[in-house]
């Protein structure tokens, strides 16, 4: 027997697919795991700035860093682009017009520029070694254009960083932590600590055991802090503080 299913319309699906906050189809759609609603990744993230509770439900969804309970919907985004006729598109073409009117000035000089995600980006001269694993990936400083596009609509939010060695000694009372030859990188927002750390270890050319201690603004950061969490919580309150997000690391230095 031949289907004869009824035939929906796009906007039969909107309540579902269009975000609360700024009434347009869900871009980037976030979900909060607290209460499972979900926003446009900029929209959510702008609100978190001003409140820790849910725009919708107002229930709290962090007492501290809210930006913790967020989750990617990656399924529920594709569902969004093949019901939604050239949205892809378009918002591709958004973040092309975007890029070209914020590319780096051509004296050398950094620029800060904020992506749609709410975390910074600067150009200058990044790490571009990927071979050495998580933190190094793209040189977003290169004279090479067509490269440093293709790293701007990578799917994570990035961050810059800048890496600074402790002029410390470790324990023994001899130096031994140096500068990296590079020091700025560009990465996810979501690499952890633990990673950087393993990132400085293949760089340094450090023992599997040796052990370091990574920090910001004079404290001692944990192993599964996210660069998101430590831009959010530590660096963007001091607001003397400059972009990129500097990050100082030590031989790790037992306290018991």
């Amino acid at each position: 027997m031949a289907a004869t299913g009824r035939k929906h319309m796009v906007r039969d699906f909107n309540h579902f697919i269009t975000c609360y906050l700024c009434r347009g189809y869900l871009i980037k759609p976030t979900t909060v795991t607290e209460c499972l609603h979900t926003f446009c990744k900029s929209c959510i993230v702008q609100h978190f700035e001003d409140s820790n509770d849910c725009p919708k439900c107002g229930i709290q969804v962090h007492e501290t860093n809210p930006l913790e309970m967020l989750r990617l919907d990656n399924t529920l985004e594709e569902i969004i682009f093949k019901l939604v006729p050239g949205l892809r598109e378009k918002e591709e073409q958004h973040e092309v017009e975007f890029w070209k009117k914020n590319q780096p000035r051509a004296n050398g000089q950094e620029t800060v520029r904020c992506q749609r995600f709410g975390l910074p980006d600067v150009g200058g001269d990044y790490d571009d070694d990927d071979d050495d694993g998580g933190g190094g990936g793209g040189g977003g400083g290169d004279d090479d254009d067509d490269g440093g596009d293709e790293d701007y609509h990578r799917s994570d939010p990035q961050i810059a960083i800048c890496l600074d060695c402790l002029r410390n000694t470790g324990q023994s009372g001899e130096s031994t932590v140096t500068d990296l030859m590079k020091r700025f990188i560009r990465c996810s927002s979501r690499v952890t600590v633990g990673t950087i750390k393993k990132f400085l270890s293949l760089k340094l050319k450090l023992p599997s055991s040796y052990e370091l201690d990574v920090l910001c603004n004079g404290e001692i950061m944990g192993r599964d802090h996210t660069l998101e969490f430590i831009y959010m919580t530590r660096w963007r309150l001091h607001g003397e503080n400059t972009h990129p997000m500097v990050l100082e690391y030590r031989p790790r230095i037992d306290f018991g």
